[in-house]
């Protein structure tokens, strides 16, 4: 397979990540990620991808996102239910919005590419927003723009190989995990693939630190605030931020 075909496959599979780590309610972005599931399904990596990518398939309502929002919130949002964490700056010091978010934006500063702020509140180094980048980089790349390849590369390997087992494991493990499973077993079938394409190493494990994080742990005032917002913008039923939350500086140089 040529490269840039490769490429425009691995932007296809980032996107379709990102659509599941990134509060789909928009019917159109949702109906965009059951199309580009009919696309994999049947041309997986591996038996294992595709079994898990037809699951996922038959799992998901076809006119109504409601199910896949209904169990993002149960894993991601619940307070009742276990909160699964989605930054690697939180796998990697229990913060949110630490070092890896100051890579992410370092890394975000070597392209156009940088979060739209009134649309999307997580942090650049969220993994749905990591999947999203990836996928643009993937298509630069593919369209010609090789000065893309070595911050893709970096973005990879220093932040989302990172942190992705472990939260995959936690997914997985989650008690309302059902689509979900499925989408780990794929993920995890594409971040091998991305490894042996890429040349990077499986991170080590991090080891566990003496003082545990509890679940009242202290957070701090930036995030109270964002996920006040996230709250209020539900509780309004206001447009969420999965419509645009990737923009481009048109004035930066690369």
């Amino acid at each position: 397979m040529k490269e840039q075909e490769v490429n425009k496959a691995r932007a296809v599979y980032y996107k379709i990540f990102s659509g599941f780590f990134v509060y789909l309610t928009d019917q159109s972005r949702y109906f965009e990620l059951l199309s580009l599931l009919d696309i994999v399904k049947t041309n997986p990596l591996d038996n294992a991808s595709g079994e898990a990518f037809t699951n996922i398939a038959n799992k998901l309502q076809k006119d109504s996102n409601v199910a896949l929002l209904q169990e993002y919130d149960d894993i991601f949002h619940n307070p009742h239910t276990t909160q699964v964490r989605t930054t690697a700056s939180f796998y990697d010091e229990q913060v949110e919005s630490g070092r890896k978010r100051v890579q992410m934006l370092d890394f975000l500063a070597k392209t156009k590419i940088r979060r739209d702020e009134k649309n999307y509140s997580e942090y650049e180094d969220s993994i749905g927003f990591v999947f999203a980048v990836l996928s643009e980089l993937a298509n630069l790349v593919a369209d010609g723009q090789e000065q893309y390849k070595t911050v893709q590369h970096c973005i990879f390997a220093d932040v989302l190989n990172e942190f992705v087992d472990e939260i995959s494991r936690t997914i997985y493990e989650h008690e309302k995990a059902n689509i979900f499973k499925d989408v780990i077993v794929a993920l995890l079938s594409f971040m091998e693939f991305e490894r042996l394409y890429l040349e990077v190493s499986r991170a080590k494990p991090k080891e566990l630190k003496k003082q545990e994080v509890n679940k009242e742990e202290t957070i701090s005032k930036e995030e109270m605030e964002r996920r006040a917002r996230n709250k209020a913008a539900k509780a309004a039923g206001a447009k969420k931020q999965d419509d645009v939350f990737i923009t481009y500086d048109v004035e930066s140089d690369i």
